[in-house]
């Protein structure tokens, strides 16, 4: 009788030890795998340390940012993508670098905001940007080319609808974001690499104009050119940065100044940063300007 009564008790503790094991080794839910829209990079949800962590920038105080998940263009927006929709303010040239896949340069602020709408509506997609009470750039008027223009206040007063599967300009947080891969570990200074040659088209190598996108190595999430080659608009007008957390920031309400982000090929390595910031007038058109696009995962 004792010895089937502990042969009963070995076997319930064989078979408690096999469920612990077995719950124990169960693998933890992981994200669905998301298929980006073409020469896009699905961007997952998450939280990072956005400003300057090495301490070089006063001004670029360190703070927690939660952003929701996105898709963003590998590249820069090229001029071949452009011209499918648009002119840019000037022509391209040789000079500054010229060719299908080089970056689109010589757009404004607003310019970016028209070539997003137009480029959704030719797509079956939902507009984000609305002037003017409407989504269609033909009820949009000119563009804004110095500040006598009379359409101005309106462009200045454009609304983003974050909810929209349409092309838009990355917020300021979301570029960031991108550029550091999505963590602050490693905290690179450049996006994908501590050294700039490997990732970057800036003054030392560049030849004194932009190249075609993509010809220098990507960061580990497959997004490239986010530092050097061309600046990128973003959404935000520019304001100051404070100590505090904050989910999905769009930047202040107004301002004059429109953020721009990554350095250029004629810019310094400190310049190339990816916690360095740039601000200008929406309506300047400079040879050393352009954007990628971002879409909202709207489910």
């Amino acid at each position: 009788m004792r010895k089937a009564r502990l042969a009963t008790i070995i076997i319930a503790a064989l078979m408690l030890v096999v469920i612990l094991a077995s719950c124990g080794g169960k693998e933890k839910p992981t994200e669905p795998v998301i298929d980006p829209p073409a020469g896009m990079v699905y961007i997952s949800k998450g939280s990072f340390t956005m400003g300057d962590t090495t301490g070089e920038e006063a001004l670029l105080t360190p703070h927690k940012v939660t952003l929701n998940s996105f898709f963003i263009s590998k590249y820069e927006v090229t001029q071949a993508e452009y011209a499918q929709y648009m002119l840019p303010g000037m022509p391209w040239t040789v000079e500054y670098g010229l060719g299908d896949n080089h970056p689109a340069y010589y757009v404004s602020w607003y310019a970016a905001l028209k070539y997003c709408n137009l480029r959704s509506i030719a797509e079956g997609l939902t507009p984000c940007y609305k002037i003017n009470g409407s989504t269609n750039p033909e009820d949009w008027g000119e563009i804004p080319i110095d500040r006598d223009s009379p359409n101005i206040d309106a462009w200045d007063a454009a609304t983003c609808n974050w909810k929209t599967n349409g092309y838009r300009l990355p917020s300021e947080a979301e570029w960031e974001y991108v550029a550091r891969a999505k963590t602050n570990d490693p905290d690179l200074l450049y996006s994908g690499s501590n050294n700039i040659n490997t990732v970057a088209w800036y003054v030392d190598n560049s030849g004194g104009k932009s190249h075609p996108v993509g010809t220098k190595e990507p960061n580990a999430i497959g997004t490239y050119d986010m530092s050097g080659n061309i600046k990128e608009w973003c959404w935000d007008w520019s304001g100051g940065y404070y100590s505090s957390s904050q989910t999905n920031p769009t930047g202040p309400d107004t301002g004059m100044w429109r953020v721009l982000r990554g350095g250029y090929w004629d810019d310094p390595a400190n310049w190339c940063k990816v916690f360095f910031r740039f601000a200008d007038k929406p309506i300047r058109i400079e040879h050393n300007y352009g954007f990628r696009v971002c879409r909202s995962k709207v489910d």
